[in-house]
């Protein structure tokens, strides 16, 4: 979808190795640059690292929804944001080491669920017509 509207996306991996800092480095660089970051595997992160990335990401978003140019960081940064920027997180539910997120990150978020596509499905309906 960023290729299509001409955005420049950055695609992060996460594991159970980072840390709040990190991610809010990421962040702030994100909403400076008016880039989009699609945070793969998101539920990866432990717990206590997701509920600090929930809080930095509510303070982000709150300054996107109220068009404001500058905003304060968690760690006390004034940040400049940039209209542009974007927040999309991918998971896989159900797999080890896999954890639920917080309901105060998952209210940030439009979920969209998908599937593997039925291709005798699709196949018939393209033969069919």
């Amino acid at each position: 979808m960023g290729k299509a509207l001409g955005k420049y996306v950055v695609v992060f991996n996460c594991s159970d190795q980072m840390d709040y800092r990190g991610l809010g480095r990421i962040y702030k660089g994100l909403a400076q640059s008016g880039s989009w970051g699609c945070f793969d595997e998101f539920n990866r992160i432990e717990l206590p690292v997701l509920s600090v990335a929930a809080q930095q990401i509510a303070i982000i978003l709150t300054a996107k929804k109220e068009r404001k140019s500058h905003f304060v960081f968690t760690d006390g940064d004034i940040v400049s944001l940039s209209p542009e920027f974007g927040l999309f997180l991918t998971m896989n539910p159900g797999y080890a080491g896999r954890q639920e997120l917080p309901e105060n990150l998952k209210i940030n978020f439009r979920t969209v669920a998908m599937m593997v596509p039925d291709r005798q499905i699709i196949i018939r309906v393209k033969l069919a017509s």
